[in-house]
């Protein structure tokens, strides 16, 4: 019960909102995990580096100047050398993410961590739905082309058989009018 309780702490609705891409790829900043954790981000860093060989590239790297700057500004935090963050983050994706429940040893991490799993999978699962859907979209949209081209094609045809309809004969057909009354025309010959 109690390992229940401490994972209703952290809804997987505000870690998914924590997830971020970064190089193409979906990650949590330290910031974002060591509150996660409930642990000072100086504390989950040493922890970090401490275990070094269990961090390759692909499970974390640190942030460019140029990220943290661009991230800085979306995120609104303190300038360097006013009390804020001196150095660039580093970023955990998913595997660094299951790396540091076995980095941080206690009950909170591992529970946490459970949650932080569920939120990267639900997240995998609407882009796969967003793929779908997208997919479908795409076939009903060649549809719709198909069938708008063949309606043009009908169109056409209409719009071609009233303008014949409505223009006048061509020259060689018209016929003399013959005015209405009593004429008398001398040249006709009885």
């Amino acid at each position: 019960m109690a390992r229940r309780t401490r994972a209703a702490l952290v809804p997987v609705e505000h870690i998914t909102r924590s997830i971020l891409l970064l190089r193409g790829q979906k990650v949590l900043l330290d910031e974002e995990l060591a509150a996660l954790y409930d642990v000072a981000t100086k504390v989950l860093l040493q922890a970090v580096k401490r275990n070094l060989e269990r961090f390759p590239q692909d499970f974390m790297f640190q942030l460019t100047a140029e990220e943290w700057a661009a991230l800085r500004s979306q995120i609104v935090t303190s300038k360097a050398g006013r009390g804020g963050r001196r150095y660039p983050p580093y970023a955990f994706t998913e595997q660094g993410v299951a790396m540091l429940s076995s980095v941080l040893h206690s009950d909170r991490a591992a529970a946490v961590n459970i949650e932080i799993m569920r939120a990267f999978v639900r997240m995998r699962a609407m882009l796969a739905g967003n793929r779908e859907l997208a997919r479908r979209l795409d076939e009903l949209e060649a549809r719709i082309d198909k069938k708008l081209a063949t309606h043009d094609e009908a169109i056409a045809a209409i719009l071609s058989a009233i303008r014949e309809l409505t223009a006048s004969p061509p020259a060689s057909k018209a016929y003399k009018r013959r005015t209405i009354g009593f004429t008398a025309d001398l040249d006709e010959k009885s």
